[in-house]
């Protein structure tokens, strides 16, 4: 005979502190695309230019980019006392599936595997004392984005979008998604925001322009910047060499160093 009584629902295991890491912070989303890991990367470098000890986790297990962001090639992460020790390159530690797996081998994995995979790169990792930890997350609101959130205290999360209304339609529901789960909204960026012509310097708005920061204003959230689309963020990406790193100077190393500022006070 069926009981009456409601069903309780098991509880998630609590948050638990990353030992030696000060702060996690989020930079996700909703869709594919948009630039998210170019930009996890330059802000983790502006981070780092600010005189933080500053680590990033790429959480993307079916399609991880940061190895190639960063340079990493051949490199694997060693493993000393059961613990890995994440590779470092421009100042900054790295952890990836990409450094694990060749990058031409497809990562067929259920949801469980994924989980237990980012737990293990969480955690199972020797990452030192840190400032700050920016994990890369995956495009969407799937398994490993509750997954994590259930695990870890994030300080906060950034969203990454283009202006155009697809792209902010799937970043809106990634933002709900922290803030469901008690995880606060430092703000978006607007990536790929316009296009200038290197010849004639005219100004083209190729996916729209604006989106994100209305839509920043409309879920009364922070805008915290925006990232032109130009050949050399995305040649020294593809080239393993940040354009923070790489060209500091440049205009779009200093927006990206900007949003750091902001990401950095909020932090605090």
């Amino acid at each position: 005979m069926a009981s009456d009584q409601p069903q309780s629902r098991p509880r998630p295991p609590p948050q638990r502190e990353i030992p030696g890491v000060g702060a996690i912070l989020a930079v996700a989303s909703g869709k594919g695309g948009v630039g998210k890991s170019t930009t996890a990367v330059n802000l983790a470098l502006g981070l780092a230019g600010l005189g933080k000890k500053v680590a990033i986790l790429d959480a993307d297990i079916y399609g991880p980019s940061i190895p190639r962001m960063l340079g990493l090639g051949e490199q694997t992460p060693e493993a000393v006392d059961r613990k890995i020790t994440p590779i470092e390159a421009f100042g900054i530690k790295a952890m990836s599936m990409g450094s694990i797996i060749p990058g031409d081998e497809p990562v067929v994995w259920r949801g469980p595997m994924i989980t237990s995979a980012l737990d293990q790169m969480l955690r199972g990792v020797t990452w030192g004392n840190l400032d700050v930890l920016v994990v890369d997350f995956p495009p969407g609101t799937g398994d490993a984005h509750l997954s994590m959130n259930q695990k870890v205290p994030f300080a906060g999360a950034v969203i990454v979008s283009t202006p155009q209304d697809i792209a902010l339609l799937d970043a809106k529901k990634g933002a709900a998604m922290f803030e469901k789960v008690g995880v606060p909204i430092f703000g978006w960026i607007e990536n790929m925001s316009y296009f200038l012509c290197p010849h004639c310097g005219e100004r083209s708005e190729i996916f729209g322009h604006g989106g994100a920061k209305t839509m920043a204003e409309q879920t009364g959230m922070d805008f915290l910047g925006q990232i032109p689309l130009d050949a050399r963020i995305r040649e020294t990406s593809d080239d393993g060499t940040p354009i923070v790193a790489s060209d500091p100077d440049s205009d779009h190393a200093q927006a990206y160093r900007d949003i750091a500022g902001q990401v950095a006070a909020k932090l605090e």
